[in-house]
């Protein structure tokens, strides 16, 4: 039944919506998948889903590149079967199906017929928009799609959709890089076979496109094309900003990265960006050093054409621009162009940034390279770049010593003529540019400017690092070396270096002993006009900068800067080795010395030499026993300042220093720096001796005294001597019987505060110390150390009289009193004394029946 619709074309299954019909309902199965978009066939290796089955098996050969279909004539083997019967054509002599006309031939009828309607003119499908005519349904199929705009085929990668399947294909190869056309030349690879066709061309020369005007021949309908409209100037393709006309599509395109600034070309070299690649193509001679076209006449080579055309010029002195109001010639058009403004006046192109403006574009494009910093010419010897070619050269000669022009009253040679022009006017007194304001002359136009801005207070040069402003581009360039850390000028006596040439000509002073600013009140002399006008104003007890935020007043800028910093929190001066900031620069200064190790202030008494001076003064008054800084409570006096604002927290119980962890609190922030690295677990100092680590230096100093056995603590009272004060300090308490430290609990006090931890722990039953071996816990870690040496045997105390070892020290005192035949334990009743606590206890026995502890005398 199914067999038969083939011969009587009856077609049962149709579909409603585009009227196609089908003999099988699978084939409308099928079909229906067209129109849902549906694939339900998914390849499991690379994702790609089909609408039929058999696609998907022909698919899956690709990737196991399994060809089942092999010819039998020459054993060659294909994926498809389809592409076997195309190539069994190759091996037919007679084809069943040929065209006399054209000899073409096919392997099917149907072909066949469709291919005769191109030789009889017969057009049986016309499309009902256009009315233009198709021999193939096919074809109109796809013409039909221009009109409804229909994309039915989408990339799965980028979702572009085309109008035809074999428009997705290619395009496909741009993800996959597919480029399955090679040339059998020069194995040059491409995606599309026509590619491939037109790259043959290069090998053969083959130009089968001819112009019918010029007979000029090309290898590509598209050049030709372009070149038809050289003769017809015709320009189709415009731009929609400024309406400029093209007559190639690459122009427009090229001619759209002037509006939107637009750069796609780099050069790999130096990474400078051009909107063209012929450019690019130019720019790159640069690096090579390739010049392709040199002067017959002197052999001075050119990167362009162009140049060697101008450069002609000097030779054969052809001046072919004229002006035509002076008749002055010129060899270029843009000098021509330029000297046109003279008479003029005309200057149309402005710099958007400063408002000045510029008779040539080109000289608007160097101008615009002061703002922009751009500086594309650069010294090959010391890689100093500039922004003018011009510059460059001048500065050449400062390497090559070449000075060209000579003064002719003094012989003084110069190696830029600028440069010999100013030195005239030192000749004939010369003043050329005058101030409009206050008529004072000067004999350069640079002295001119400078003084310009002392009336507008104008400051045109900013710093790009901290926005600070500056009147002259010199002040500006000493400034930034402040950032950078840069000392050109060197003192020759002493080797320091400095940023500025003004401030090593102040140091200089240091050395001559010279101080020609002297103070008319007090005869005091000073190096610099500038420190006399800052002393005079503390005759004048004048204090010009005032705060704006708490009215404080001061005599000096630098420390109103100073103070205002303390509002801000600002801190500019950052360490450049540990990253640290600091609000002053003083403070930046003194803090360097730490990494340097620089000691530059020494101790004129005992040579002791420190990093700062406030440090000097500081440590000077330990000799004379001077402490002029004394509480206005207590009358307590110290030797430093910030001592005494210490000291004065411990009558307000201020402590401002707030932990962010735990919120423990401090009076100094030296103590809650040290607190903090008991969180961090961080321990900076180092003893040198032994290697051992701590976390504040004070605890480094108190180690260090084990080693060297030095106590420098000194008890008034019974002379006994400690290494570390606060040990002297909880002695004392001994001979006081003072007990500063009492239990919350059961208000029992105690004299040192570790005995008050200790006691707490008997109300908590906290035994925090556990030994690892047996599990016993104990309250303090000593009692856990003395219990570890029951397991390990070890007898650290060895008795010096017999040798004798113990695993405590306390057990080694008790036996010492063997050999002194000392009893420190008395009994309560009956006066007898033992030289144990042990025999003391058991001696009490004898008395009470109650174990009543003992008491021992002192």
């Amino acid at each position: 039944m199914v067999h038969l619709r083939i011969h009587t074309n009856e077609k049962q299954f149709a579909y409603e919506v585009c009227s196609t019909a089908f003999t099988q309902k699978n084939s409308l199965q099928n079909h229906l998948r067209t129109h849902t978009k549906e694939k339900p066939y998914a390849c499991e290796i690379c994702n790609k889903a089909f609408t039929q089955k058999n696609s998907l098996q022909n698919h899956l050969r690709t990737h196991t590149k399994e060809k089942p279909y092999a010819c039998k004539i020459c054993s060659k083997a294909y994926s498809q079967k389809r592409h076997l019967e195309k190539h069994l054509w190759n091996h037919m002599v007679e084809n069943p199906y040929v065209i006399g006309k054209c000899n073409k031939f096919f392997s099917r009828r149907q072909q066949l017929k469709e291919h005769l309607r191109m030789h009889m003119e017969e057009k049986s499908n016309a499309c009902e928009i256009c009315d233009k005519d198709f021999s193939h349904r096919s074809a109109l199929k796809m013409h039909l799609r221009i009109h409804t705009n229909e994309k039915p085929f989408a990339c799965d990668v980028c979702n572009k959709p085309f109008s035809r399947k074999h428009y997705l294909q290619v395009h496909l190869r741009t993800h996959t890089n597919e480029k399955p056309f090679s040339c059998e030349v020069c194995k040059k690879s491409f995606s599309q076979k026509c590619n491939l066709n037109v790259h043959y061309r290069t090998h053969t020369n083959e130009k089968p496109y001819i112009c019918d005007v010029c007979y000029k021949s090309f290898s590509r309908t598209s050049d030709l094309n372009r070149h038809y409209r050289t003769h017809t100037d015709e320009k189709p393709y415009s731009c929609d900003i400024c309406s400029r006309t093209f007559s190639q599509k690459h122009h427009l395109n090229a001619h759209l990265r002037t509006h939107t600034r637009e750069k796609p070309y780099s050069c790999d070299i130096c990474s400078k960006c051009f909107s063209q690649t012929s450019s690019l193509k130019k720019h790159l001679q640069i690096h090579s050093n390739e010049k392709l076209y040199e002067c017959d006449i002197c052999s001075k080579a050119f990167n362009y054409r162009q140049g060697l055309k101008l450069h002609l010029r000097t030779h054969t002195k052809e001046t072919p621009y004229v002006c035509e109001s002076c008749n002055k010639a010129f060899s270029r058009q843009w000098r021509l162009k330029l000297h046109l403004c003279v008479h003029t006046k005309e200057k149309p192109f402005i710099c958007n940034v400063c408002k000045k403006a510029f008779a040539d574009k080109s000289t608007l494009k160097w101008h615009l390279r002061i703002h922009m910093k751009e500086k594309p010419f650069a010294c090959n010897i010391c890689n100093k770049a500039f922004c003018y070619e011009h510059d460059l050269k001048g500065h050449l000669r400062i390497h090559t010593k070449e000075k060209p022009f000579a003064c002719d009253v003094c012989n003084k040679a110069f190696s830029q003529k600028q440069n010999l022009k100013e030195h005239l006017r030192t000749h004939t007194k010369e003043k050329p540019y005058a101030c409009d304001i206050c008529s004072k002359a000067f004999s350069y136009s640079v002295s001119l400017r400078k003084h310009l801005l002392t009336h507008t207070k104008e400051k045109p040069f900013t710093c790009d690092i901290c926005r600070k402003a500056f009147s002259q581009q010199q002040h500006l360039k000493g400034h930034l070396r402040t950032h950078t850390n840069e000392k050109p000028y060197a003192c020759d006596m002493c080797n320091k270096a400095f940023s500025q040439r003004c401030h090593l000509k102040q140091h200089l002073l240091i050395h001559t002993k010279e101080k020609p600013f002297e103070c008319d009140v007090c005869n005091r002399a000073f190096s610099q006009k500038s420190n006399l006008k800052t002393h005079l104003r503390s005759h004048m007890n004048e204090k010009p900068y005032v705060c704006r935020i708490c009215c404080q007043a001061f005599s000096y800028q630098s420390s109103y800067e100073a103070h205002l910093r303390t509002h801000t929190n600002e801190k500019p001066f950052t360490c450049d080795i540990c990253n640290k900031a600091f609000s002053q620069q003083q403070h930046l200064k003194g803090h360097i010395r730490t990494h340097t190790k620089e000691k530059p202030f020494a101790c004129d008494i005992c040579n002791k030499a420190f990093s700062q001076a406030p440090h000097l003064e500081n440590h000077l008054r330990t000799h004379t026993n001077e402490k002029p800084f004394a509480c206005d409570i207590c009358n307590k006096a110290f030797s430093q300042r910030q001592h005494l604002k210490e000291h004065l927290r411990t009558h307000t119980k201020e402590k401002p220093f707030a932990c962010d962890i735990c919120n423990k609190a401090f009076s100094q922030k030296q103590h809650l720096k040290g607190h903090l690295r008991s969180h961090t677990k961080e321990k900076p100092y180092t003893c040198d001796i032994c290697n051992k680590t701590f976390s504040q230096r004070p605890h480094v100093d108190t180690h260090l005294r084990t080693h060297t056995k030095e106590k420098p603590f000194l008890c008034k009272l019974c002379n006994k001597a400690f290494a570390d004060k606060s040990n002297l300090k909880t002695h004392l308490r001994t001979h006081t019987k003072e007990k500063l430290f009492e239990c919350d609990i059961c208000s029992r006090p105690f004299s040192q505060q570790q005995h008050l931890k200790r006691h707490l722990m008997t109300h908590t039953k906290q035994k925090p110390y556990a030994c690892h071996i047996c599990s016993k816990a104990f309250f303090e870690k000593s009692n856990l150390k003395a219990h570890i040496r029951i397991h390990t045997e070890e007898k650290p105390f060895n008795c010096t009289l017999c040798n004798k070892s113990f695993s405590q020290k306390s057990n080694l005192k008790t036996h010492l009193q063997t050999h002194t035949n000392k009893k420190s334990f008395a009994c309560n009743f009956c006066s007898e004394k033992f030289s144990d606590s042990v025999f003391l206890n058991t001696h009490l026995l004898n008395h009470t029946t109650e174990n009543k502890p003992f008491k021992r005398d002192v």
